[in-house]
This record gives structure tokens, C-alpha cells and sequence, in this order.
């Protein structure tokens, strides 16, 4: 049996989708969720972060995601 590429996958595509600013912001600066402005803050890195922590976990331990090669 090969590796296991599902964790791998799954978190680029996130880290891509999840990037501040891409997408959306959460919290902006001047409103509570801005999209697509393509500008950054601290607090709006951390909260992306805790995102993309509690959804890579549900989609990779809760619903296991898996890919082998």
C-alpha cells in the first residue's frame, strides 16, 4: 500500500483557501468580514489560523480523509 496523500492535500488546499485576504478576512479592518481586499492584520492571521486548525481537524480525523497512491 502506498502513502497516504489525503492530510497532505487537504492541507494546501486549506492553507490556499484560508490565507487572510485571498478569500475573505476575518476580522478586517473596517468591518467584521471583508473579501477579497488582499491586506492583513495580526489578529485576522490567528483567527485564520484557528480556522484552518478545526476544519483540517474535522476533515482529516472526523470524516478521515484518505488518498493512497
Amino acid at each position: 500500500m502506498g502513502a497516504d496523500w489525503g492530510p497532505v492535500v487537504v492541507s494546501v488546499v486549506l492553507f490556499i483557501l484560508l490565507s487572510p485576504g485571498l478569500l475573505f478576512q476575518i476580522p478586517a479592518r473596517a468591518r467584521v468580514v471583508e473579501f477579497g481586499n488582499m491586506s492583513t492584520s495580526g489578529i485576522a492571521i490567528l483567527v485564520h489560523a484557528i480556522i484552518y486548525f478545526c476544519i483540517l481537524t474535522i476533515l482529516i480525523i472526523a470524516i478521515g480523509i484518505h488518498i493512497y497512491s
